[in-house]
């Protein structure tokens, strides 16, 4: 996974705000992680992940990394974005492009 590209991530979601709450606090931290993420990678790769571990950047770059692998291995920064904003199914939500139009505009500026 590309720095850049989780960056990107970050700056969109949190404006690079560890201490970020959003969609009626459900979501926090810098990547704005749901309960659903945790409990999905927890699942998938046997980690121990915590809620709390959502105000942690280090942590939560892990846990969107290993979400994005989980739900889209060898995908385009595009479509990962979109399903990093809209789960699983998120490339096939159109709501989710303006999104993965933000991530990439926020890369292309700074030259990726």
């Amino acid at each position: 996974m590309n720095e850049i590209f989780l960056a990107a991530l970050i700056f969109v979601e949190s404006s690079g705000s560890d201490l970020a709450r959003g969609d009626r606090n459900k979501a926090l931290g810098c990547l704005q992680i749901h309960c659903g993420v945790i409990t999905d990678v927890n699942m998938h790769y046997g980690t121990s992940y915590k809620l709390s571990d959502r105000r942690s950047r280090k942590k939560s770059k892990e846990i969107c990394m290993m979400y994005l692998d989980m739900w889209a291995p060898d995908e385009d920064f595009y479509t990962l974005a979109r399903i990093w904003h809209g789960g699983p199914r998120g490339h096939k939500k159109p709501e989710t492009k303006a999104y993965a139009k933000a991530v990439l505009e926020y890369m292309e500026k700074h030259d990726i």
